[in-house]
């Protein structure tokens, strides 16, 4: 089926049969941890260096404490695509818990003034042109742009209903030659996928402390699989994945996933006030204090996971609270 756009030609089958590889192997089976993950390797034109001359007084400084304008009419716009069913072909075990991870997402980018725009198990055509359509819009009076992936993955794609779709096909489409109205604005990315087949094994710090956990008893814990290791070129992106490469990430069946639990909870304490990748690193924290207690897969019991992200942004970013 070939869509067109309103407002001009756009084919966006011609997205799907260039970049969403609909491959039926490499499958989970029901009941077992899934993995949500993606690679973060780095690019060698994602951060812009400052060239310097042999010799004196020519050395540029930085201004170390120089932030993003985040001053504009709007904060700006966040994708959720929330996939908790998919096409039965595919064999692919529901992401329950899924809803509370975009009940919480939602609520708290509410909080800090983006428009959230939610998206339930959308078909791979649809969920590509969703997509378009907020690359092609005008972000001028934007501080910024979110797209928030629930979903299951596999190397460097993550699952829409019906397809995977490579995670390199949706960042390019906010690259500063595609949208210019982003260009130089925080263009972020979260990922909750697995990133590969292996769980992370606990190991004794001396002199770390624990605290209480609050993980309710009747839940379960599952794992959502991606493994996704293609970053975008351009400057001002900032990719969050849930888990490191090669790694499951855990998710509570009731409570919803741990990254996403720890993520919002640290919005809601610190969003409006903490430079955002230093709150990223907060969140690493917390995950790598988890363990799996309850899970269908016996072998998963007892294993950690820790999160982390790639940042190409180029300014210190904030979040303050817009004034009325």
């Amino acid at each position: 089926m070939e869509k067109t756009a309103k407002g001009g030609t756009v084919h966006i089958k011609l997205y799907v049969n260039m970049y969403v590889n609909a491959t039926m192997s490499s499958f989970l089976i029901a009941g077992q941890v899934q993995l949500d993950s993606r690679p973060a390797l780095t690019t060698a034109d994602g951060n812009q260096n400052i060239t310097e001359v042999d010799a004196l007084d020519t050395r540029q400084t930085l201004d170390l404490v120089e932030q993003y304008k985040m001053n504009h009419q709007r904060r700006g716009v966040a994708l959720i695509f929330n996939h908790e069913h998919f096409f039965w072909h595919l064999m692919l075990p529901e992401r329950r818990g899924t809803t509370a991870d975009k009940n919480n997402l939602t609520c708290s980018l509410t909080h800090l003034g983006f428009e959230v725009r939610c998206f339930d198990d959308l078909k791979a055509e649809d969920m590509l042109e969703k997509i378009y359509d907020a690359s092609a819009e005008d972000h001028s009076d934007a501080d910024c742009f979110v797209c928030v992936i629930l979903s299951h993955g596999e190397d460097d794609h993550v699952f829409a209903y019906d397809a995977q779709i490579k995670i390199e096909t949706i960042t390019s489409m906010f690259r500063g030659d595609r949208c210019q109205s982003l260009a130089g604005k925080p263009k972020i990315f979260i990922i909750q996928a697995c990133r590969g087949d292996k769980h992370d094994d606990p190991v004794v710090v001396r002199d770390l402390v624990d605290g209480a956990e609050d993980e309710s008893l009747a839940s379960e814990t599952e794992v959502d699989a991606a493994s996704v290791y293609t970053l975008p070129a351009g400057a001002d992106f900032l990719m969050c994945y849930s888990v490191a490469q090669g790694y499951f990430s855990h998710r509570d069946t009731l409570n919803g996933s741990w990254y996403i639990q720890d993520l919002c909870e640290a919005l809601k304490r610190h969003g409006s006030s903490l430079e955002f990748t230093e709150l990223l690193t907060v969140v690493n924290r917390k995950v790598s204090h988890r363990k799996v207690d309850r899970c269908k897969d016996r072998n998963a019991i007892g294993k950690k996971q820790i999160p982390c992200f790639a940042s190409m942004l180029t300014k210190k970013l904030y979040f303050h609270p817009k004034s009325k």
